[in-house]
């Protein structure tokens, strides 16, 4: 079921393109105080380095409840382009010049998500150019990605139920959605990189102005009767309690 909502907040739609028909949620946990200098290497090499060879760097993030969390975002056109791209990347010499940089600030980098849109009209809405390589301007947007860990597809009543139910009363709160996302269960074109697999899950991406906004939403909530109902019907889908992440986008991150 196809659920409406405006994707604003970005860039006036004359400026940009929707993405991606596959992509990437990666979760990365980092040594202590690497964080930035993981977000400096991968700014300055990993976007063009990884966008040159067929893919689209969506959007990367610090957590901003977990400082040794870096959260990043890739799209691709479909698995075999996503092969392709990949194998191009990890292949190539970017990644053979940096590889062991980047690397050494991990203490886990397997923490991914394979989805695709809910709907086509669910996937992002991208500017069509990022701040340059000397962009230090951080943006005071707060991404919030909320990863609904269901018993079942996500076809099987969820996506019906959050349309009906759940989303009208988070967007009377102030929610501005961006995305929203399925478990892709197509096979791991790219098995050198480990996905989890054999789970369900819908990631619901907002963009909210600043911290400010997402408190106001956050408070918004609380005490909602409606919200309180929804909740309640919420937790018979679910077999885990709703994961909620408070991104803020880096300097040269598109979604910004």
């Amino acid at each position: 079921m196809h659920v409406t909502a405006p994707q604003t907040g970005i860039a006036p739609a004359s400026e940009t393109r929707r993405y991606s028909p596959i992509a990437e949620l990666r979760r990365y946990t980092l040594h202590p105080g690497r964080r930035d200098g993981l977000i400096a290497v991968f700014d300055a090499y990993f976007l063009e380095g990884q966008e040159s060879c067929g893919m689209k760097i969506i959007g990367q993030f610090r957590d901003m409840d977990d400082p040794d969390a870096f959260v990043w975002l890739r799209g691709f056109d479909d698995m075999h382009a996503r092969r392709a791209a990949l194998t191009a990347f990890y292949d190539g010499p970017v990644w053979g010049v940096h590889r062991n940089t980047a690397n050494a600030t991990m203490i886990d980098s397997d923490d991914v998500l394979l989805l695709h849109p809910a709907e086509e009209a669910d996937g992002f809405m991208l500017p069509a150019e990022r701040p340059g390589r000397n962009a230090n301007h951080q943006s005071p947007a707060i991404f919030q990605a909320v990863t609904y860990k269901l018993a079942l597809a996500a076809e099987a009543g969820f996506l019906a139920f959050y349309g009906e139910t759940l989303w009208p009363v988070l967007q009377a709160a102030g929610e501005d959605r961006i995305g929203l996302f399925a478990s892709e269960h197509g096979e791991n074109t790219f098995p050198r990189l480990p996905v989890r697999l054999g789970e369900n899950v819908v990631v619901v991406f907002s963009r909210f102005d600043n911290a400010a906004a997402h408190a106001d939403f956050t408070s918004a909530l609380a005490g909602n009767s409606a919200w309180l109902s929804a909740k309640e019907q919420l937790s018979h889908y679910l077999v885990a309690p709703p994961v909620i992440a408070r991104l803020a986008p880096t300097a040269r991150s598109l979604l910004r």
